[in-house]
């Protein structure tokens, strides 16, 4: 079978290569291990360079059967040239194959190898683009793109940015505000914006100008503030990660920026029920905000008085989160909404 399917994809008709790439998919993985030995990867790329989208679908279903849980085909199908073909394809007008290109990139971001390879295509640009919904084209195809396929491009991005050689072509893409952008418009509790902010997190731990970047961006603090009161506990954590890394970078310029958006109620409610890394964050931060208010309106001075009452239980009660402690933060909450 593996003879009659290389011969097909080789030498066939358009119907019968595209059966033959259909038919590859149904294979066990020592076959389709003997068929890349034999090549066959070649003529699968060569079918997406067609305008003949339905050729185009069945060769990306057959290469990304064939990447899936082989580290080495992921590498060898990067190396025959696939990356450049795929950025094309993004150019073509079926949503259904934008998902799959994506996809594909995603999966073959995955290995430490391609990572550099990818980037050096122009990959991190056009993944930005699609991000922003700007294709070049007059149509303006990705407009059209899913959330899937954004998931998707945003996951392959958190791969490239794992290799720190990519940090600074990834910042100079324009993602930090485009991702500031996805989570300033998403549903704060939305798969696309955990996968957004975790990216983000990523970024700006490992580049200073990105960091800057968001820290100086108008609506960044608050929309990572409005992530601490609205998000899953997964966009929490990320979003208070990114705040504390914003004060460290400089506390007298960004503490009061934080204050003034209104964090203390949220980041009281997750010191005490958020995720484990949470907590830790969001009390470390509390350390950095709680004496900033030691002078000016009595108001203010309430505030800071009422924070370091809180502040005491919680670090009274360590990891254990009572439910006296959680009562009083709840009260410390009304209470600070109240002056």
């Amino acid at each position: 079978m593996e003879e009659m399917l290389m011969n097909n994809l080789l030498n066939g008709e358009r119907e019968t290569q595209i059966q033959a790439a259909n038919e590859l998919g149904k294979l066990s993985r020592r076959q389709k291990h003997k068929l890349v030995e034999r090549g066959i990867i070649a003529p699968l790329i060569s079918m997406l360079c067609s305008q003949d989208y339905e050729a185009i679908e069945a060769a990306l279903l057959s290469l990304l059967s064939l990447a899936c849980g082989s580290e080495r085909n992921k590498i060898r199908i990067v190396k025959s040239g696939i990356v450049p073909v795929l950025l094309e394809v993004l150019h073509c007008q079926s949503t259904t194959l934008i998902e799959l290109t994506v996809a594909a990139m995603l999966i073959h971001s995955s290995s430490l190898e391609n990572k550099l390879e990818i980037a050096s295509s122009g990959a991190i640009q056009r993944l930005v683009e699609i991000l922003n919904g700007d294709f070049a084209d007059d149509d303006n195809s990705y407009g059209r793109i899913s959330v899937q396929a954004k998931i998707d491009a945003i996951a392959t991005l958190h791969n490239l940015s794992t290799c720190h050689q990519l940090i600074p072509p990834i910042v100079s893409s324009g993602v930090t505000y485009c991702l500031l952008q996805l989570i300033h418009s998403s549903e704060k509790s939305a798969g696309l914006t955990e996968k957004t902010i975790a990216l983000l997190e990523n970024i700006v731990s490992s580049s200073e100008d990105a960091l800057q970047e968001i820290a100086a961006a108008c609506g960044a603090i608050r929309a990572l503030v409005e992530t601490i009161e609205e998000g899953s506990p997964q966009c929490k954590e990320h979003a208070v990660a990114i705040l504390l890394l914003i004060c460290k970078s400089c506390r007298d310029k960004y503490r009061s920026s934080i204050l003034k958006e209104g964090v203390m109620p949220g980041l009281l409610q997750l010191s005490v029920d958020g995720t484990w890394r949470a907590k830790n964050m969001a009390r470390d931060l509390l350390l950095l905000l709680r004496d900033c208010s030691s002078f000016g309106s009595r108001s203010k001075q309430l505030k800071n008085e009422l924070v370091e009452q809180i502040m005491q239980e919680i670090d009274a009660e360590g990891d254990t989160v009572a439910g006296t402690t959680l009562r009083l933060v709840e009260e410390m909450i009304a209470k600070l909404s109240t002056l």
